[in-house]
This record gives structure tokens, sequence and C-alpha cells, in this order.
């Protein structure tokens, strides 16, 4: 018997037969559009198994920009789907913030459970790539930049589930995009 069934069955009890019953129906409905990726089975101690669902993340993060603007930037592994129900990316979006100083522009993100060799890092004078794709985390999020920068300039590093990227700021000059290395 899952967590669900038997927390479903000892709520039973209480008067609350009708609630119960619409909660029950809408879990079922709404575990049957679960993305696949994101349901899991494990066993447990005693041998039977039991499905989980998640992890979920889903936000948003709000900066403003140089130019006095607000940005709103969408991260995580669910997205909203036509009919409101939740909807599956391939990849997690990491949390991410640019933060654009006088000479240099710094990209810091949360990318948290994986080692510095599993995250790769493509930029072009205006964005910034960041990829992730290991068994157990994946990660996809392309950024861009509110300025030019010079590709060739990055210095990134990784401790703690926190990358940070930094930039020397250009002009309109547009280089080719680099691979950029991890300290």
């Amino acid at each position: 018997m899952s967590f669900w069934e038997d927390w479903f069955k000892k709520r039973r009890r209480l008067p609350f037969g009708e609630i119960d019953r619409m909660f029950e129906e809408l879990f079922r409905d709404l575990s049957s559009d679960f993305p696949e990726e994101l349901v899991k089975e494990r066993k447990l101690p005693d041998g039977s198994t039991v499905k989980t669902w998640g992890p979920f993340v889903y936000g948003y993060s709000m900066s403003v920009g140089p130019d006095g603007k607000p940005s709103i930037r969408e991260f995580g592994n669910v997205k909203s789907t036509k009919a409101g129900l939740p909807g599956s990316a391939d990849k997690r979006e990491p949390l991410v913030d640019v933060v654009t100083g006088e000479k240099v522009v710094q990209i810091i993100a949360e990318v948290p459970g994986v080692e510095k060799d599993d995250i790769n890092l493509i930029t072009t004078a205006n964005q910034l790539t960041i990829s992730v794709d290991t068994e157990r985390r994946k990660y996809q999020k392309e950024i861009e930049l509110p300025i030019n920068i010079d590709p060739k300039s990055a210095k990134a590093s990784y401790k703690n589930g926190v990358l940070e990227v930094t930039f020397r700021r250009i002009g309109e000059k547009k280089p080719k995009g680099e691979r950029i290395s991890i300290d």
C-alpha cells in the first residue's frame, strides 16, 4: 500500500468523506500527468516499492538592470502548460544573477550536486550558456547579457554548488564564442 493510499484510508475515519474523495480524485488525476522523469520508484526496507515525485523546482528571480528596468527570469525544472498543469523541462534551469559593474560583468549561478568538470560554459560577446548533463543532475540556462563582454577575459570558479563567472566589459565589438575552463 502506498503512502497516499494509507493516508487517505486513515482520513476516511474522520467526517470529511466527501472532501477526502475529492482530494483522492484530484491526486489520482494529477499523478497521471506528472512528467515521467520526475516520477521514481524506490524500494523500502520491507521489500515494498513506493512511487515518489520530484524534486519540483520553480521560481522567479527579479533584479534591476543598469538602465533601471526590472528583469524577471524563471528558473527550475517545472514549467506551466497551457492547461495550467505542471509540465516538465528536460533540464533544470539554475537560479542565476547577473551583476553589472563599471569594468566587469559577474554571473552567479546555483548548480548544486555536480562536480566542476561536469559544468560546460560557452560564451559569446553577449550570451553565456551553462549546461550540465550527468546521470543525476541536468542543468541548462542561456543567459542574455545586458552588455557586451570579452569572452577571452573569462574567470570561472565553482565552490559549494555556486558557480561564479566574471568577464571584462567591452564596446560593441563582437568576438567569436569561446569555451571557458573552471579553476
